[in-house]
């Protein structure tokens, strides 16, 4: 069963027929940006001039000549030539292939990469302002619900443990789906982190990653990390960004609500799929559930705001900041707020806020819900489906 991506979906029904731009579609390994193409494609009329490439099946070395010969032999007939290439950046030079389609205005072209700074990059070199970046994010829980109907507070939990990327089956046992995480881990720091950055030092970036992992939520940065690990800064550095562009993490930063500026170096990282943060972390059996909650609101902010930051309002912190050209909101996480001194810190930096914009708290209790002077306490399940 596959769950179908609606926003990406329009985006690209949005794009479709613009010749002229090249439609880039982002992610993380396995996210199923793949799975996208291919829903996509096959709401086109089949009797359209397809060329379909997936690169990670064709077990060859390649360069941007091989892949234009591959491209140019699936030409046929007159009209739009929409082509479709999966997993694009590891052909040395195929921004040069992009270009050429893009100037002979008959190819509609949709390529994925999994590494966004390299993509981009390259693009900006060759074709400036000429292509769209579509974002694929792991399953929202939403999407997840779709995918797993059942009990929600059920399903909720195996989203904590499992993560929610669209190749992980929880009914398969959770040995399967720890390995199955495993190996997602790996070929993510093999083909996109190691490889793009020149290197083979496995020990350093899986330290590296760990680190990031065991400190999603917390205020870090690449000296910190450097100081922590003694490893350099320079290679400490050039890992975090591979990561990063790789999609295995997320960096937020951090907004002066008063100011209006962005503050630099205090900002966090998050872990694009929960999941692979546990299996990494194995070793940690804190059950404490407050940080990979955060991290889960994290990321459904990410899918539905285009500005996400951690709000800081003089010596008050507010979890998430979001906005886009309509709307400002402020969001607090918390397990519970049961407790007076978990409440009152919760509240307190909303009352301090001398402004009309929404503030929603949200937690995993299921009583103590409602409106309380202008803050929304909101069950974060609810939220989630939009409930």
């Amino acid at each position: 069963m596959e769950v179908p991506r609606e926003k990406q979906i329009n985006l690209l029904n949005a794009a479709k027929d613009k010749t002229d731009v090249a439609k880039v579609v982002t992610g993380m390994r396995r996210t199923g940006k793949s799975t996208l193409f291919r829903q996509f494609r096959d709401s086109l009329d089949p009797n359209d001039n397809i060329i379909f490439l997936d690169l990670d099946l064709i077990d060859e070395e390649m360069d941007w000549e091989d892949l234009k010969k591959y491209v140019n032999d699936g030409f046929s007939g007159d009209g739009t030539h929409y082509v479709f290439i999966d997993e694009i950046q590891d052909v040395d030079k195929w921004e040069r292939v992009v270009a050429e389609m893009i100037a002979r205005r008959d190819c509609d072209v949709y390529i994925t990469g999994s590494n966004s700074k390299l993509l981009s990059s390259e693009l900006a070199t060759k074709i400036s302002g000429r292509y769209i970046e579509i974002q694929v994010y792991p399953l929202s829980f939403k999407e997840y619900m779709t995918l797993f109907p059942g009990d929600k507070y059920q399903r909720f939990d195996e989203f904590l443990r499992y993560g929610s990327l669209p190749i992980i089956e929880p009914s398969r046992g959770a040995e399967f789906c720890d390995r199955l995480l495993e190996d997602v881990f790996n070929t993510i720091l093999v083909k996109d982190v190691l490889a793009h950055v020149g290197s083979n030092d496995v020990s350093k970036v899986i330290a590296i990653a760990r680190y990031l992992f065991a400190n999603i939520g917390n205020v870090t940065n690449v000296d910190n990390i450097s100081k922590a690990l003694g490893i350099g800064y320079p290679t400490v550095q050039k890992f975090v960004e591979a990561m990063v562009s790789a999609h295995l993490f997320e960096y937020c930063e951090r907004y002066d609500i008063v100011g209006k500026k962005i503050l630099q170096s205090k900002g966090k990282y998050y872990a694009t799929d929960i999941g692979m943060r546990r299996v990494m972390m194995r070793g940690d059996q804190n059950p404490d559930i407050s940080k990979p909650l955060e991290n889960i609101v994290f990321m459904e902010l990410r899918r539905r705001y285009p500005n996400v930051r951690i709000g800081s309002y003089r010596d008050y912190e507010v979890d998430f900041t979001v906005s886009n050209s309509d709307v400002t909101e402020y969001y607090q996480v918390t397990q519970t707020i049961m407790s007076d001194d978990t409440k009152n810190k919760e509240f307190r930096p909303y009352e301090k806020i001398n402004d009309n914009y929404r503030k929603t708290i949200l937690t995993t209790d299921r009583f103590g819900l409602g409106s309380y002077n202008g803050i929304d306490v909101v069950n974060v399940i609810d939220w989630l489906l939009g409930e």
